[in-house]
């Protein structure tokens, strides 16, 4: 029998209740069928006695011992009005070894004589008192061998079992039928088309059909065949996805190739002698970094997962001077491509001799990310903004903080943030950034998290642990 399944354990637990209930029925049933021993020896010793009171005369030894005989007993003792008579008597074979008394006996009492008397298999002389019947007197006391009660105990114990663990293994087997056909068969149906389901989830057939009788169980075929459904959906959504991404992949690829040569000829127009053109060239130009900017940030999306980081140490501080100074130059081109703006400060809190272990061209990427979105935000507004980097580190790794004073992230952003093509959060944008950005951390053991965002700005924070391979 494997205990291991539902079966076996079930019909482990029905052979524990089992003896567990026959030793509940067995032992009563022996202390009430040693006392109904006892009350008959005396009820025949009583009636033995009578038989001499009757005659008043003395019996022959012979028709005494007969008497004795019938009764069981060596000696009969009866106490009327007072006075403690031996009726019948022989010889003893040994002393007497314990006394009984039956007049007011207790549940234990009774039971733990019982007990005892089975566990000593060697024959004693016993005393037994009771109460005479009809009363015939005060008390009524007889001496009796032990052995014979005893035989008689363990016959009738014997019949018991015998009797009751018929009942119980058909009770234990029809309990076992039901439950294999109640409990068990259905739970197998519900692991079977697990199993098969398992095996296509993308075919729709595959998807169990809740028809249990049981609350419990139908209640597990419905919420499988709930998550069946949204993991067939999801497959599907995935697959049509991926065909789009091949698509655009392909067409991403083709334009680039179409946009870089008309970035080339747009170039030239900024050399024009017609003062119109000239206005114009930069916004074409621009506009048409802009696409080649997203052809090539959708291909590299679209390609094989980010490379592992190469971790290294190195000197935060001249990393973030290093994007810092990057986007200054991006902020300065831009005024140049077109109307004056309003000026970005960059301000820096990173103690300069803080040394972090990442992949030093991942977290510039991450952190250009950021600041970017932080900087394009600001300049959105025609108002002067502030951008803040700072950065420290504790016991578990180190932290990067990037806020800004713009104008917070709009409400449709917040629920996908990190989301590809669903959580860009400026006019335009396809929300890579973050996404590639999020994605970079998480191949630290770190993350990216949103601190928080209003009317009075955004903040993000980047988190890299010591140890990437104990990062929870």
């Amino acid at each position: 029998m494997n205990f291991n399944t539902l079966s076996g354990r079930f019909a482990a637990l029905t052979i524990l209740f089992v003896v567990l209930a026959e030793a509940a029925i067995l032992i009563p049933s022996l202390s009430n069928h040693r006392r109904g021993y006892l009350d008959s020896r005396l009820e025949r010793a009583q009636i033995a006695s009578l038989a001499l009171l009757a005659t008043d005369e003395s019996l022959a030894s012979d028709l005494e011992s007969e008497l004795l005989e019938t009764a069981g007993v060596y000696n009969v003792v009866l106490r009327r009005d007072d006075i403690r008579r031996l009726v019948l008597s022989s010889p003893l074979p040994a002393p007497i070894a314990a006394t009984y008394d039956l007049r007011d006996p207790g549940f234990l009492a009774l039971t733990g004589d019982a007990l005892r008397l089975l566990v000593r298999p060697q024959n004693q002389i016993i005393r037994v008192i009771g109460a005479p019947v009809r009363q015939a007197g005060q008390l009524i006391e007889i001496t009796m061998d032990s052995a014979p009660l005893r035989a008689d105990m363990i016959e009738f114990g014997i019949r018991l079992l015998t009797v009751s663990a018929a009942f119980s293994i058909l009770t234990a087997l029809v309990l076992n039928l039901a439950a294999q056909r109640l409990i068990v068969q259905p739970i197998r149906r519900v692991i079977g088309h697990m199993i098969a389901y398992a095996n296509a989830p993308d075919d729709a057939r595959r998807i169990i059909e809740p028809s249990a009788s049981m609350a419990e169980v139908r209640a597990a075929e419905t919420a499988l065949a709930a998550m069946q459904r949204t993991v067939t959906s999801s497959l599907k959504q995935r697959e049509r996805l991926a065909q789009l991404g091949q698509a655009v992949a392909k067409i991403s690829h083709d334009l680039r190739n179409v946009l870089s040569t008309s970035q080339i000829l747009a170039d030239r127009l900024e050399g024009s002698a017609d003062p119109g053109v000239r206005r114009t060239a930069p916004k074409l130009v621009g506009s048409i970094s802009r696409a080649v900017n997203l052809c090539e940030t959708t291909l590299a999306f679209g390609k094989a997962e980010e490379a592992p980081p190469q971790l290294s140490l190195f000197n935060l501080s001249t990393l973030v001077a290093d994007v810092i100074e990057a986007e200054r130059l991006a902020a300065e081109s831009r005024d140049q491509a077109r109307e004056k703006l309003e000026p970005v400060e960059f301000l820096t809190d990173v103690p300069a001799g803080l040394t972090i272990r990442a992949d030093r061209e991942q977290l510039y990427r991450v952190l250009t990310n950021l600041v970017r979105n932080a900087r394009q935000a600001i300049e959105a507004t025609r108002r002067a903004g502030t951008i803040e980097i700072g950065a420290g580190e504790n016991e578990t790794g180190w932290w990067l903080r990037v806020g800004d004073t713009g104008p917070g992230l709009p409400e449709r952003a917040l629920a996908n943030l990190f989301q590809p093509f669903t959580g860009g959060i400026r006019k335009g944008g396809t929300g890579l950034g973050l996404a590639i950005a999020a994605d970079l951390m998480r191949g630290h053991g770190g993350g990216l998290e949103l601190v928080r965002t209003g009317e009075d700005g955004t903040e993000f924070c980047v988190h890299l642990p010591r140890d990437p391979h104990g990062a929870g």
